[in-house]
C-alpha cells in the first residue's frame, strides 16, 4: 500500500508504510519532507482516546497552509502506534492511498 500527500504538485509526504486512524492517513515522520513544515504552531487540540495533538503549518511555493498537519507527540496508550506520525487535513492537502 502506497500513500502520498501533495500540495499543488509538490509531494509533502510519501510512504509504503502508514497507519489509518479514523479515516486519516498517518505518515511516519521519516516519510515527510520536514523542510516544507514550520512549527509546531501554538495550536493544540484534544482527543479523548488519542491525547493532545500539535500542529504544523505547510509552506509550498510561497503558499502557507496554517495548521495543515498534525501529530501526537505523547499519545495515550491506545494511540501509541501513531506517536509522532503526521496526518494532513484532506480539505487542505491531497492525500491518496493505493
Amino acid at each position: 500500500m502506497h500513500a502520498t500527500a501533495k500540495v499543488k504538485d509538490t509531494v509533502v509526504a510519501e510512504t509504503d508504510s502508514y497507519e489509518v486512524v479514523e479515516g486519516n492517513v498517518y505518515f511516519p515522520p521519516t516519510s515527510v519532507k520536514k523542510d516544507l513544515l514550520t512549527g509546531p504552531t501554538s495550536t493544540h487540540t484534544h482527543c479523548p482516546w488519542k491525547g493532545d495533538a500539535s500542529y504544523y503549518n505547510i509552506s509550498v511555493d510561497g503558499t502557507e497552509i496554517k495548521d495543515g498537519a498534525w501529530y501526537y507527540p505523547a499519545p495515550f496508550e491506545k494511540a501509541k502506534h501513531i506517536k509522532d506520525y503526521i496526518a494532513f487535513y484532506k480539505s487542505k492537502v491531497d492525500v491518496e492511498k493505493e
